[in-house]
């Protein structure tokens, strides 16, 4: 049993450490913060269901007012665990690394950090055998773990050699206000990094990508044109997508209209938080053009790098040797592809 620490309880530590307690193999050994935020609030009215270590000692009383029991310091839950999962803001992981070499741990870290935190920059399906036992492991973006997967997807069944993608990005997460409310669209200098990105994990692969900031904040949008070796049609590439069970295809006929149908449908569903680990991917978006296809897809932002993040655990720890079986271990715990047609 692979015991596991999750580092910031924000909007992906949450969802990591959920993820991780459905993993039969693995065990959730704590989760750490430094002040007592929402969701930590949140987790002690649930009765603390998570024991919860502290970052920074001089805080103690904060938590003390509170009545949040605190089941030891940062240090303490690192000796604890065989890996970490660091899901702090862009800059701490990086800092956190120092503890985690200290004892010899293995970390993985989010995609706001630098690539050059880790051993190796990583994706389950694309790069998986590349993430064998190494200690530190970085995991792409919302937007390009979502990419991958669709890219991989086509790659593994007919090959690809170019991509040009359009991500209409979503400012901020929900409940955010450190980026204001805004009416305007803003692009951003091309290539986008998500396309660079993509080429680091799939070097094969030619891309290029523009980017524009929406003021939304429920999922991004991403645009694909893809040119694949041989040419493909609509109904070739639409039946590799459905056998995918991290993507979710889905009609606008059936009222998935956009990306507020997706979140809201993932709601119904029950799903915690309105969470969906899929990425969605419209049928009516497959078009062909000349010999290029062409679709769409949705980027849950707040829980697509969970299924990912796992596979890492995973491979760092040689719980599987191939990438297959690692991601068919993950996926069945976290229930996804349920909606598979059999």
């Amino acid at each position: 049993m692979v015991k596991v620490g999750v580092v910031g309880y924000g909007v992906i530590g949450q969802r990591l450490a959920d993820g991780v307690a459905l993993q039969e193999d693995m065990e959730l050994i704590g989760v750490a913060d430094v002040s007592p935020t929402l969701p930590i609030r949140a987790l002690k009215e649930k009765g603390m269901p998570y024991n919860f270590y502290l970052g920074i000692a001089e805080n103690l009383p904060q938590f003390a007012a509170l009545d949040i029991p605190v089941a030891g310091s940062l240090e303490e839950l690192v000796q604890k665990v065989d890996i970490v999962l660091d899901a702090t803001s862009a800059g701490v992981g990086a800092k956190n690394k120092e503890l985690y070499a200290k004892y010899n741990k293995k970390a993985i870290f989010q995609g706001g950090e630098k690539n050059s935190v880790a051993d190796v920059f990583f994706h389950g399906y694309a790069n998986y055998e590349n993430g064998l036992e190494k200690q530190f492991l970085k995991l792409t973006s919302c937007n390009t773990t979502g990419l991958i997967r669709s890219v991989d997807c086509l790659d593994r069944e007919y090959g690809v050699e170019k991509v040009a993608i359009t991500i209409i990005r979503r400012v901020a997460d929900p409940g955010d206000y450190h980026r204001g409310l805004t009416n305007a669209l803003q692009i951003d200098k091309a290539p986008s990094h998500q396309a660079e990105d993509l080429m680091t994990i799939m070097p094969h692969i030619n891309a290029t990508g523009i980017l524009v900031h929406t003021p939304v904040t429920h999922g991004h949008i991403i645009t694909v044109v893809a040119t694949t070796k041989k040419k493909i049609n609509k109904e070739q590439a639409l039946e590799v997508f459905t056998k995918h069970p991290r993507i979710r295809v889905v009609r606008i006929e059936d009222g998935f209209q956009g990306n507020a149908s997706l979140f809201r449908y993932a709601r119904d569903l029950g799903n915690p938080r309105g969470d969906m680990y899929e990425i969605g991917l419209w049928d009516e978006s497959i078009v062909e053009s000349g010999n290029d296809i062409m679709y769409a897809i949705n980027i849950p932002q707040e829980a697509v790098t969970i299924p990912e993040t796992i596979d890492g655990i995973r491979a760092a720890m040689g719980m599987q040797t191939e990438g297959v079986l690692a991601v068919a271990e993950t996926n069945k715990y976290l229930g996804m592809g349920k909606w598979m047609k059999k």
